[in-house]
């Protein structure tokens, strides 16, 4: 139940939705007063979810900062989360926007950082009619010559609370020794720590793929609107209310 209503969540939180629920309010009003009001609303919500500096600076607080590991440690695993790749009609495997997530780990790993890659994703589809996500990523890191050995799969979490759980099962039946290095997204990494930390795990945060960095001025990185952002800020947005969520439910 916890994971349908989740998915009814996000499409609430997306601001192209807010936007389009108040026009067709707006078209089927029958007060001047109310449409105005909603046509000013609408308006507002356009400039504020285009304005590139409001949505850099929003991100930029809530990213943590890069974390340099040691090359001169070694830790037994690299915890993977998932989100970066989706399978197509045919259950053919595409990396997506998060691909620096992979990346990550497999340059962990071939630094010597981590000894093992514990990948963490089954499906996020609510029809659950897909491979599992791990799969897809096992494969391309035996490509990347990860020894298959090294590899561990974690096939059945839908969301970042069952990483935490699942993820947890593995390394206790395994009798892996912590700390670990949990890698995901700079911009999903609170939510992630959060879970993790009350999942009873010991860790180090290794965040990456961010979405916004350190930049010269450039006024198309600042103030010119940018309509993408309506999509980028659905990211951000669900990762604050997530966060928050998990918090009130006791997931984290």
């Amino acid at each position: 139940m916890f994971f349908i209503l989740s998915k009814i969540l996000y499409f609430l939180i997306i601001p192209f939705w807010w936007m389009m629920i108040l026009y067709i309010w707006m078209r089927f009003s029958k007060s001047p007063k109310i449409k105005k009001r909603l046509y000013i609303a609408i308006i507002m919500i356009g400039v504020l979810f285009t304005n590139p500096f409001i949505y850099r600076s929003m991100v930029s607080l809530w990213q943590p900062s890069p974390v340099d590991l040691p090359v001169t440690k070694t830790y037994e695993a690299g915890i993977l989360l998932g989100g970066m790749a989706a399978y197509d009609k045919n259950d053919r495997g595409y990396f997506g926007n998060n691909a620096d997530r992979f990346i990550q780990a497999a340059n962990l790993y071939h630094r010597g950082i981590i000894k093992k890659i514990i990948i963490s994703g089954g499906t996020g589809s609510l029809a659950q009619n897909e491979p599992a996500e791990s799969v897809f990523l096992r494969k391309e890191f035996l490509a990347n010559n990860v020894n298959d050995s090294d590899i561990i799969m974690e096939t059945r979490s839908r969301n970042t609370f069952e990483n935490g759980v699942f993820s947890k099962k593995i390394i206790d039946s395994l009798h892996l020794q912590p700390p670990f290095i949990l890698i995901t997204s700079a911009l999903h990494m609170r939510r992630s720590v959060s879970v993790f930390k009350k999942t009873g795990y010991d860790f180090i945060p290794s965040p990456c793929d961010y979405k916004v960095i350190p930049r010269k001025f450039d006024a198309d990185n600042y103030f010119i609107p940018n309509i993408s952002l309506l999509n980028e800020w659905s990211y951000f947005i669900k990762e604050v209310v997530g966060l928050y969520v998990y918090k009130l439910t006791g997931k984290a």
